[in-house]
């Protein structure tokens, strides 16, 4: 297996990588290339220009501010794992990359190129989306970089493929950063160790000085094309108990949801899998914010 021939391209710069990719006709950017290589060497995806991002060091950055942790896109997911910043102020991520292939894979893999392949059942969109991601996307325009921010809400348009247009690149991605003690938990169902998630779920909570409900994120992957937000169940457990009940509410809303079927499992088996994923985040997140309050 090989690929069709293509012309490689290594830019050092953020500018001089987007004015390639703005300038070059059918042009591919090459982040880890643990999907995009494969795709490559059985021809599904053929390029005229493949376009190396990892001679740029400005894209690999992990940094917190008062209120976001701010990852760059070519940053390795072995690095994000195991960064004491993120151990700090976004805990849920060190939990779920746990999840994520093996290590060999995330030693090279980016998260950025986890982003962009945007599989429905990748757990790095899940957790974006769980911590109210902002993207940074950048192109060439004017002799210059011009970026623009993207909630992650709006970065699934379908199956597979991101918001992004003709000679756009992702630069960084800006998570928010809860109060230090909430609670937090990425479950899922996969049917070998390192397989994508069938269905995943990230919680992360914090509870007011009574012990109740004070901020609820909910998120699953694996039932839609991106990650679903589940809003309307995360403003209805506000304010209650993080008991059994609230627990068991979520459970039974999640067990509705319109989802996906495909010749892995049925729609039904993902609606029961939503439903008892659910359950156990929300148990592990609330026991977390309870033990820390």
């Amino acid at each position: 297996m090989k690929p069709s021939e293509f012309e490689y391209h290594a830019p050092t710069t953020l500018a001089e990588a987007a004015r390639l990719l703005a300038t070059l006709e059918d042009a591919k950017l090459l982040a880890g290339g643990q999907s995009l290589m494969p795709m490559m060497n059985f021809r599904y995806l053929m390029t005229s220009h493949l376009i190396d991002l990892n001679t740029v060091s400005s894209l690999s950055s992990i940094e917190a501010d008062a209120h976001q942790l701010h990852i760059g896109s070519m940053t390795r997911q072995r690095d994000i794992e195991l960064s004491p910043l993120v151990k700090r102020h976004a805990p849920l991520l060190r939990e779920a990359y746990q999840l994520v292939s093996h290590k060999q894979i995330r030693n090279r893999g980016t998260y950025g190129g986890a982003l962009c392949q945007l599989d429905p059942s990748s757990e790095q969109p899940c957790f974006t989306a769980a911590l109210d991601g902002m993207l940074t996307i950048g192109r060439f325009e004017n002799d210059a970089v011009q970026l623009r921010e993207l909630p992650m809400a709006e970065w699934a348009q379908m199956y597979m493929t991101p918001a992004l247009e003709e000679g756009e690149l992702l630069v960084r991605v800006a998570l928010d950063i809860w109060p230090e003690g909430h609670g937090y938990a990425f479950e899922e169902f996969a049917r070998r160790h390192g397989d994508y998630a069938i269905v995943g779920v990230a919680a992360l909570c914090t509870a007011d000085a009574r012990g109740m409900i004070d901020r609820l994120s909910l998120t699953i992957c694996g039932v839609a094309a991106g990650p679903v937000r589940l809003y309307e169940i995360e403003a209805a457990l506000h304010g209650r108990a993080m008991d059994e009940d609230s627990i068991r509410f979520a459970g039974d809303a999640a067990r509705e949801l319109d989802v996906m079927t495909d010749a892995h499992v049925s729609s039904d088996y993902r609606q029961h899998l939503a439903g008892v994923l659910c359950e156990r985040a929300l148990r592990t997140a609330f026991a977390r914010a309870q033990r820390q309050s």
